[in-house]
């Protein structure tokens, strides 16, 4: 006979990193009883988070910002600036402000999980009024997945880059792209990583890192062996919408980008409510996003600086409804449809195939999806 935790929260919460520790928070401050599960609660966060300034809920405290970049660049086959404040977040304080002290924590593995109970790898069972499933996604050969491998270097002698897709890498021009990601840390550090924005398969951690030293060698910067390094793998596709999962698991991750941290971050309040955060408009934003990067997949890897110029060269509140509008279905339809316009005539075709691949009508140059 399996065991019984015999602790009925009102709401359990299986996994502790951002997504499910900001929901557990919240809901203790609503004076919800709360159980957390996994395997390590108290593994300390060590990943970069970041976030556009106005993405933050109100209630966040201010202090987690490490470092503020009031009009980041982004370089595709040229310079733009972004006309909108991007933040790095210092991960530790995050994890502290986002306190479950008041949760009953179980160290143990969810193993299935349904509306009310979850079994756990030791043979227990937990339940509660409300269950959510904020494990995160499990990485597949079928998934598109998002790469990099960074180092952290002392001082600021990069501008901040949210993108540069320049190819002074040294990546064979036929291979898969990549870009280099350089945000300040702090007042003297900077993180600088060779990204590979989604692929499937994406490209290796290990030839990302020859990337990186090649395109630092090429514009100075030697490194000795000593800097702390940042290794990410992540699935970009997957999540499903639904009341009881959050996090990227429940389609908060943006497939497009791989963000998803500050988009819980300010659902966590209305998930905590028992509200629904997936009205009809946000659930048909999700499935454009997906076709977003359905059209990133389909793209020849010279071609995504172009479409990145074509992107930022869109007006500012377009590209925030693409990037941040989770509900915004006018605006990222509207963004979409401009940055279709945009795009060099050759690649409309087949990019639109990739988007609507059941249904696409292209008379001449004129869309009519």
């Amino acid at each position: 006979m399996q065991a019984v935790v015999p602790h009925r929260a009102n709401i359990v919460v299986c996994g502790a990193g951002p997504a499910g520790r900001a929901l557990a928070y919240r809901c203790l401050r609503r004076g919800s009883t709360v159980t957390v599960i996994d395997p390590a609660p108290h593994r300390r966060w060590t990943a970069t988070y970041a976030a556009w300034l106005d993405e933050l809920p109100g209630w966040l405290d201010p202090a987690v910002i490490a470092a503020r970049v009031p009009r980041p660049a982004a370089w595709g086959a040229r310079r733009h600036e972004l006309d909108r404040t991007y933040v790095v977040l210092d991960s530790a304080r995050l994890q502290e402000e986002l306190d479950i002290g008041g949760a009953q924590i179980i160290s143990d593995r969810a193993i299935e999980v349904d509306r009310n109970a979850v079994r756990l790898a030791s043979g227990a069972t937990v339940t509660g009024d409300r269950v959510v499933d904020a494990r995160g996604l499990a990485r597949s050969p079928r998934r598109a997945e998002q790469t990099a491998y960074g180092v952290v270097v002392a001082g600021s002698r990069f501008e901040p880059l949210f993108m540069d897709w320049r190819t002074d890498n040294g990546a064979n021009p036929a291979a898969p792209l990549s870009f280099l990601y350089a945000v300040p840390l702090g007042a003297d550090r900077m993180l600088l990583e060779e990204t590979c924005l989604a692929g499937r398969p994406a490209v290796d951690p290990r030839e990302l890192r020859l990337r990186l030293e090649h395109r630092l060698r090429s514009r100075g910067i030697e490194l000795d062996g000593t800097e702390p390094v940042e290794r990410v793998r992540f699935p970009v596709e997957g999540g499903r919408p639904g009341g009881d999962r959050f996090g990227a698991a429940g389609g908060f991750l943006h497939p497009a980008t791989g963000y998803s941290v500050a988009a819980t971050l300010a659902a966590a309040d209305t998930v905590a409510a028992g509200e629904s955060v997936w009205p009809i408009s946000a659930r048909t934003v999700h499935a454009l996003r997906t076709a977003g990067l359905r059209a990133l997949l389909a793209l020849p890897p010279a071609d995504l600086p172009l479409f990145f110029d074509a992107f930022f060269t869109l007006p500012p509140h377009l590209q925030r409804a693409y990037l941040s509008g989770r509900a915004d279905l006018r605006g990222t339809a509207t963004a979409m449809s401009a940055l279709f316009a945009a795009l060099p005539a050759r690649l409309r075709r087949p990019l639109a195939t990739a988007v609507f691949p059941h249904r696409v009508s292209l008379p001449g140059t004129h869309s009519s999806l």
